[in-house]
């Protein structure tokens, strides 16, 4: 099957809903597309509604056209303003061809039911995703840190999560196309500012060390008492 057949008969498959594995009634529009630099990587990309999660991917495992019985990987995009696209990838083992499925849980609330009864390869994969953009994954035995200490605060892969090592470390100016490494006429770019990234003085070691007589709670900390003149036995003076 080409992609284009591969997600036009999953769609076909999510608009019957007696023939999905789980038995749930598709309640929006399905899509398919295709993606891919080429006919060798082109995937069939299928759109389905949150509610249709597991049942699609149900679905293209159980139906014998499509048999994407080998879960490959499940990860999310953070869209800003459109919420998060959580994509899975799946592969037929006996056909050799993939299927990109693909939906999307808002800003406000991002959760999606979990895929672990479908495919238990999905597992860490989901609290991955859970760690790295906080998509709670309904259903999950256990979203318990993957990579991150318990302590850790914040999901690292949202846009708006500032990243320390871009404020502690200078940014490489930016190189036009052609340009040798060491800049047009040996002179050396200014460092750029990531967008996105607070100042240094703004945010990070740099603030604490620019003002340190602030006092974390907003006020100013007392001026420190002078100490003894080090100069001489006992500090003291004529």
């Amino acid at each position: 099957m080409t992609p284009d057949e591969i997600g036009a008969h999953l769609v076909s498959l999510l608009d019957q809903p007696a023939a999905a594995s789980e038995a749930a009634q598709v309640t929006a529009q399905v899509t398919a597309t295709v993606s891919g630099g080429g006919d060798r990587y082109a995937r069939a990309t299928v759109d389905v509604p949150a509610d249709s999660w597991p049942a699609a991917l149900a679905a293209a495992r159980d139906d014998a056209d499509l048999a994407c019985d080998f879960f490959d990987w499940l990860s999310a995009v953070d869209e800003l303003d459109d919420g998060f696209a959580i994509v899975a990838h799946l592969w037929s083992t006996r056909h050799r061809h993939g299927l990109l499925l693909r939906t999307r849980v808002p800003r406000e609330r991002p959760e999606l039911l979990s895929v672990v009864d479908v495919f238990p390869g999905a597992d860490w994969h989901e609290r991955e995703t859970h760690e790295m953009f906080g998509v709670h994954f309904v259903g999950h035995p256990a979203l318990t840190p993957l990579l991150l200490p318990p302590e850790f605060e914040g999901h690292p892969l949202r846009k708006e999560f500032v990243l320390a090592a871009r404020v502690a470390k200078p940014w490489p100016g930016a190189k036009e196309p052609g340009e040798p490494a060491g800049g047009g006429g040996g002179a050396r770019r200014a460092p750029m500012r990531p967008p996105g990234v607070p100042l240094p003085t703004e945010w990070g070691p740099q603030a604490a060390r620019s003002a340190p007589d602030a006092d974390p709670d907003g006020g100013t900390r007392p001026a420190r008492a002078a100490g003894p003149d080090r100069g001489r036995p006992g500090g003291g003076t004529d």
